[in-house]
């Protein structure tokens, strides 16, 4: 018994002390203020690594909860087309579709959505759209629009990679925004 209190003394102490430092130095960031906050400035290179890893994993383990999407139909596109339109294209974008200007000021800046599907699963990117994701301006829009038409915006985004600006164009003319969509698209 007096051996292992020996060597938990001896291996426990230091680990300990070094949590303590870091716990006290993490309080003296926050209580000071000297991590900077502001939107403009991008963070540092390993914080912006954490913040996606833990981003990546975390929808990745949490869209393995959900059902298996549908079978999306053409309707489908169009309708999540016309829905990303008019709810998500002035962050994101689209084919031949510049951002809105004011997005250069967010921090993470939203990513273009080209290739979204090639580096997300159907499930994840429904996670993604329905939960949003913190500190990133990335809304969920579980309060706006149903699950089906979080289901037809993961279908456009499927379709995205292989959309022309002509063919977004098209779908998404002159079209009113589908009912439960949080904004009111204008021509």
């Amino acid at each position: 018994m007096k051996r292992w209190l020996g060597l938990l003394l001896r291996l426990g102490l230091p680990w300990a002390a070094g949590l303590a430092s870091v716990g006290v130095v993490g309080l003296g960031v926050v209580l000071t203020g000297a991590f900077n906050t502001t939107a403009s400035t991008p963070h540092a290179a390993p914080i912006a690594w954490v913040t996606h890893l833990t981003m990546t994993n975390a929808v990745k383990r949490n869209a393995t909860q959900l059902s298996n999407p549908p079978a999306f139909t053409p309707a489908d596109v169009l309708d999540g087309a016309r829905t990303y339109d008019a709810n998500c294209g002035v962050c994101h974008g689209g084919p031949g579709v510049a951002r809105a200007p004011w997005v250069g000021g967010m921090t993470p800046s939203p990513p273009f959505l080209l290739d979204a599907s090639r580096n997300w699963t159907s499930k994840e990117l429904f996670w993604i759209v329905r939960y949003g994701v913190r500190m990133t301006g990335m809304p969920a829009w579980d309060q706006t629009l149903s699950e089906h038409d979080v289901w037809n915006l993961v279908a456009f985004l499927k379709a995205l990679p292989n959309m022309s600006a002509a063919d977004y164009a098209r779908a998404t003319a002159a079209q009113p925004a589908p009912a439960g969509s949080g904004l009111a698209r204008t021509p």
